[in-house]
């Protein structure tokens, strides 16, 4: 992990697209700006870790492909 200090109204730029501008330091909160192009998707790390979560839930149901089968041949005959 790199570590930086930076004050209010410095930034950091990553890989020649992303600039994270520190606006703003208060106690034990900072307020952070991020300019990307619209292409890169940006969230909350908690957020990103249920989008995560909610993905592997939704892949790892267990789907008897027999059943289905039966199911749409029921259908086919009538």
């Amino acid at each position: 992990m790199l570590v930086l200090a930076r004050k209010t109204n410095e930034s950091i730029i990553i890989n020649d697209s992303i600039e994270i501008v520190i606006l703003d330091v208060k106690g034990d909160q900072i307020k952070i700006g991020i300019n990307a192009p619209r292409s890169i998707k940006i969230y909350r790390k908690e957020v990103y870790d249920e989008i995560e979560k909610q993905n592997i839930a939704a892949t790892s149901n267990d789907i008897n492909l027999n059943k289905l089968d039966n199911l749409f041949a029921k259908k086919d005959k009538g």
